[in-house]
């Protein structure tokens, strides 16, 4: 099989791999869509590895169809020809943490992360533990699958770390995949959605999703406007997901007393001081993707109200496609890209 392997320093390289084989308790994929994801691109844009022989196989939103068992695997689970979403992590199946649907924060060995530290699905195969497939709802595109596993989940996860935001004002800094899905979400779920970013395309969707306004960070003071567009006081609930410093800044600027952040973007330093925070009585989160049970009932949600995930994506691409569309991918400026099978 064909799998994508960053070699560093921008560079990607499409090679040749085994077909996987399922282990014990383990189903091999046949990957239909794999997802771009705005973590890729800490690799992407990393230095070059020292071995550059035993790379392995990006992508960490696939989503496709069993295509083979192996042993030990309950028909109930997992059976040829499925279709199934992927939770790209596993840990150790025992702990707390991975019983409770957490094997990415497994306390009793290294996750196994898919690209990460095991093959992931920008290929035509991949191989799993039965366990952390999913199934994937029928009214659901396999892209649409791919999305929800991870970045599209992250924002699902995020919310629920939030708490109740209907009703609410709810500042989304960022409006790259994970940024455009929370707008998607919270909207649907009846928070007033202000929408940030500085790309114009990425505000124009975050309009198309339902944010019920949109700022360029480019252009305005965030805080100032964010404070005009709710009466003087202030957004009750923020995330930030593009991990960028200023814009942590800016969301902490613009919320009302007793507000809520939560920071899911990977890279940002963050820092205040308390003079100037404490008497706000503000609440500052963190949120790392979603467990499995969140996964099924993001996908859940996603069908009750017929959302359009498909409209995440702006770009496809094939694998042989992988370096332009990593490059489109590294400026940052659009929806999400996905390669399909």
């Amino acid at each position: 099989m064909q799998g994508v392997v960053f070699t560093g320093n921008r560079n990607v390289e499409v090679r040749t791999f085994p077909d996987p084989e399922p282990g014990p308790g383990e189903v091999v994929v046949r990957v239909r869509a794999s997802g771009m994801c705005g973590t890729d691109l800490h690799v992407y844009r990393g230095p070059t590895p020292d071995d550059l022989e035993s790379l392995v196989i990006q992508g960490h939103e696939p989503c496709g169809e069993i295509a083979a068992v192996g042993a030990g695997v309950d028909e109930r689970m997992a059976c040829v020809g499925q279709r199934v979403m992927i939770h790209h992590y596993w840990g150790c199946g025992t702990c707390g943490e991975c019983r409770s649907g957490w094997p990415q924060l497994c306390s009793r060995m290294e996750p196994r992360i898919a690209s990460a530290n095991e093959h992931g699905g920008h290929a035509e195969f991949m191989r799993v533990p039965a366990i952390q497939t999913m199934p994937l709802p029928d009214p659901l595109s396999f892209k649409a699958g791919a999305a929800l596993g991870c970045g599209t989940g992250t924002a699902w996860g995020t919310i629920v770390r939030l708490g109740d935001i209907a009703g609410r004002d709810l500042v989304v800094m960022g409006q790259g995949p994970v940024g455009a899905s929370a707008t998607l979400f919270a909207s649907a779920l009846g928070a007033r959605v202000i929408a940030v970013d500085i790309a114009a395309p990425r505000l124009d969707r975050a309009s198309r999703l339902g944010a019920h306004a949109v700022i360029n960070a480019a252009s305005v003071d965030v805080a100032q406007a964010v404070r005009e567009l709710t009466g003087g006081r202030g957004a009750e609930l923020a995330m930030e997901t593009s991990g960028n410093a200023a814009a942590v800044r800016h969301a902490i600027d613009g919320l009302a007393t007793w507000g809520k952040l939560c920071l899911i973007g990977v890279g940002a330093d963050v820092a205040f001081n308390t003079r100037d925070t404490l008497t706000k009585q503000l609440t500052v989160l963190t949120s790392w993707t979603l467990s499995t049970p969140e996964l099924i009932r993001c996908a859940s949600f996603a069908v009750d109200k017929k959302l359009p995930i498909d409209d995440l994506f702006s770009h496809g691409w094939s694998l042989q496609e992988a370096a332009e569309a990593y490059q489109w991918f590294d400026q940052q400026r659009d929806g999400k890209g996905v390669f399909e099978f």
